[in-house]
């Protein structure tokens, strides 16, 4: 099966030349989201709480295009201007994932675009390839 693009208007479009994710059949490879209003484009809050919280909504309407949910994520990817805000972020992204939650890594990045102080991209498995 060839690759396949995700796009919903319900999660901001690509800022670049990029798919917000790709289904390759098995899997669904989601580009990072920032904490914007896919309305406006505008990121919402200044919190690392309030970015982490849309952001994962609009992980979630990707996922949702894709036929799929919190419960498939295998692995996220979790990008933070500042360490400090560790703490904030998980307890934010705790909520969206059940047990178990997925594999993740999170790091420390000099910035992100339009200033975001979070982004997170994820990769989820089709029940039947699990």
């Amino acid at each position: 099966m060839s690759n396949q693009r995700i796009e919903t208007p319900d999660a901001p479009g690509a800022i670049g030349p990029y798919s917000q994710a790709i289904d390759t059949g098995a899997y669904v490879f989601c580009s990072g989201q920032l904490g914007m209003d896919p309305a406006t484009g505008v990121l919402v809050g200044e919190s690392v709480a309030e970015q982490t919280e849309r952001a994962l909504q609009n992980l979630g309407n990707v996922l949702a295009a894709a036929g799929l949910g919190y419960a498939d994520v295998a692995k996220t990817t979790c990008f933070l201007v500042d360490m400090a805000d560790f703490a904030a972020f998980n307890e934010v992204y705790a909520r969206y994932f059940p047990e178990p939650p997925p594999a993740r890594s999170t790091f420390a990045v000099a910035g992100l675009p339009k200033a975001a102080r979070v982004e997170i991209e994820a990769i989820a498995a089709r029940p039947s390839e699990r």
